[in-house]
């Protein structure tokens, strides 16, 4: 998969992508990630990329034209699936749609700064919206990174164990159930018996009745009953 992320900041990316789970699917060669750098794009000597918005207000707007030139010059190059836009008022993001998202060959993630993106380049490039939750940041480049770290994941051979992944929170609509490792016994308290059991399933069981307990306590907009 290759995903390219225009950013008027790229050096904010560069650390989230070389280490742990993303580094090894970058080295694996399941993952190529590129930062563009945006004022590459700029149509004058000072590199401008935002403005003052039409009609007045506070904050600066970002400049349709080197966006443009940027989308174009890399769609000329190779067909990509979706055209991503990182945004407050986007589509929250879910985990299926971070399923559907790692079936894609191409990506581009546009990264908004500042009041946003001139509303035209929504309308003429944008093929996707995505939201991270509904609060704001300095720049879509946050939000960026941690779409890439979830659709990365999820990359056949990325993870030592790809049947981790399939017992992620969200997967089936659920959170994960509590999950416990070594000692046996912790400060009085104790591993439940059913994990210490060997029984197949038994413990499916308990871990489902669990995932439903948790997600019925913690978020009940998850559960349809």
């Amino acid at each position: 998969m290759r995903i390219d992320i225009i950013t008027v900041q790229p050096d904010l990316l560069e650390s989230p992508f070389n280490h742990s789970i993303l580094k090894r699917a970058k080295q694996k060669g399941l993952l190529e990630v590129n930062l563009i750098n945006l004022r590459d794009y700029a149509t004058n000597k000072h590199r401008t990329t935002d403005d003052y918005q039409y009609g007045g207000g506070a904050g600066m707007v970002m400049l349709c034209e080197p966006i443009a030139k940027c989308i174009d010059e890399l769609k000329s190059e190779r067909h990509y699936d979706e055209v991503i836009y990182m945004t407050p008022d986007g589509e929250t993001l879910k985990q299926s749609d971070v399923n559907i998202l790692s079936l894609k060959q191409n990506l581009i993630i546009l990264c908004g700064h500042y009041k946003g993106i001139d509303e035209r380049i929504r309308e003429l490039y944008i093929t996707k919206e995505i939201s991270i939750g509904d609060y704001v940041l300095s720049g879509g480049e946050l939000a960026a990174a941690i779409l890439v770290d979830a659709i990365g994941r999820l990359l056949p051979g990325v993870l030592n164990d790809e049947t981790s992944a399939l017992f992620d929170s969200f997967q089936d609509g659920l959170l994960s159930p509590p999950v416990y490792t070594r000692p046996e016994e912790f400060k009085g308290l104790k591993v439940p018996d059913v994990l210490l059991s060997g029984h197949e399933k038994n413990i499916r069981e308990w871990r489902h009745e669990k995932a439903i307990e948790r997600t019925r306590q913690r978020r009940p907009d998850l559960l349809n009953e």
